[in-house]
């Protein structure tokens, strides 16, 4: 099971690590091979949160998350989007935003960086929206019930998460975006562009996961009036759960490559701490993120999240801090070895919660 999961994930590995240093030497083998461990210690809240999604998605669409969407991963996210960022905040043609990131590195670097508090908004608000709308929800198992119990009111109540996000959007708009922080300690006033962006990423979030969700409905009918159909002819037994399919497995699709490049936001921007070259950032961070998506997978077929019920808990607490890290980092910077322990030792807590759990179960 482990080598057939990750199996892709060590070949990718290998033939990635040597074409680096066949084509830049030793300098590029290291530098790739940071810039992978540095993106699987950042997205590991995010495997865990993916994990809890995709194992509502039948065979099929899993695979294709692992194959179509490393690819959208790899591509997408870790090469195409900060071009596409230069090209948009710099008013260049992506030709243009492309010969800037070959020729000139630096300065390639300070475009991104001065696109910061617009990626950051969004990203932010989106992963806020996933948070929110799982503390403000129902559930059969509370870790931190001091905390989930009071805000479970809460799951009734139409908006209760897009109000708290634009309170907390707004708030980053008027105190942190009027000073951003630019490329070489500049500051400049950001907040039409943060609130612009913040809101495309709470609008964003609503069409993705709505679509997402309305498919899924209509499909758990479907499964209702099947099992109707089904009792009688099965002497009243219970059939498997149906796994999602069609369009509503579509949306869930997009809504976890979506998922995924909030969570890559950091990681992309962090990348440039340690290299300005577009090819080392998009292999080091590809290799990385095939991990994730392996991950993924694994826990899925392993059925960890069933295992160890505070695990989803700790990933989604993990996402909030994240989502106020971001918005933080409209201002200032904080080094991204911070934002991977806070949600290591966040995802580590609900863990050791989980095990503990179990063996007061056990005994």
């Amino acid at each position: 099971m482990f080598l057939r999961t990750f199996g892709w994930s060590f070949g990718v590995t290998v033939l990635g690590l040597a074409f680096a240093a066949y084509f830049w030497g030793w300098e590029g083998f290291a530098v790739v091979a940071i810039l992978s461990v540095l993106e699987v210690s950042l997205s590991f809240d995010n495997a865990v949160v993916n994990a809890g999604v995709l194992k509502k998605m039948n065979d099929f669409w899993q695979k294709i998350f692992l194959t179509v969407g490393v690819l959208i991963a790899v591509f997408g996210m870790r090469l195409l989007f900060p071009v596409a960022i230069v090209s948009i905040t710099a008013q260049k043609s992506p030709l243009d935003a492309v010969r800037i990131a070959l020729d000139e590195p630096k300065k390639y670097e300070q475009l991104v960086t001065d696109a910061h508090p617009s990626i950051a908004a969004f990203g932010g608000m989106f992963l806020l929206m996933i948070f929110l709308e799982f503390v403000f929800g129902e559930r059969e198992h509370t870790w931190l019930s001091w905390i989930e119990k009071p805000l479970s009111r809460f799951a009734g109540a139409d908006g209760a998460a897009v109000c708290v996000s634009l309170i907390a959007l707004l708030i980053a708009a008027v105190t942190l975006a009027p000073s951003a922080a630019q490329h070489g300690g500049a500051h400049v006033d950001r907040s039409a562009a943060v609130m612009l962006a913040g809101i495309a990423g709470l609008i964003t979030y609503l069409v993705v996961s709505g679509f997402s969700g309305h498919f899924e409905n209509k499909l758990a009918e479907e499964e209702r009036a099947q099992r109707r159909d089904e009792e009688p002819k099965r002497g009243g037994e219970q059939p498997g759960a149906m796994k999602l399919a069609g369009q509503a497995a579509f949306f869930t699709f997009l809504y976890l490559e979506v998922l995924d490049a909030s969570f890559s936001f950091d990681g992309v921007i962090g990348a440039f701490a340690i290299t300005n070259h577009i090819f080392w950032m998009a292999l080091g961070l590809g290799i990385g993120a095939m991990y994730v998506r392996s991950l993924t997978v694994y826990l899925v077929r392993q059925g960890t999240l069933d295992d160890y019920v505070y695990l989803e808990h700790g990933a989604h607490y993990a996402i909030g801090a994240l989502a106020v890290i971001l918005l933080v980092t409209v201002k200032w910077h904080i080094h991204e070895v911070i934002t991977g322990l806070i949600g290591v030792g966040i995802i580590a807590a609900s863990f050791w919660s989980s095990v503990r759990r179990d063996r007061e179960l056990g005994g």
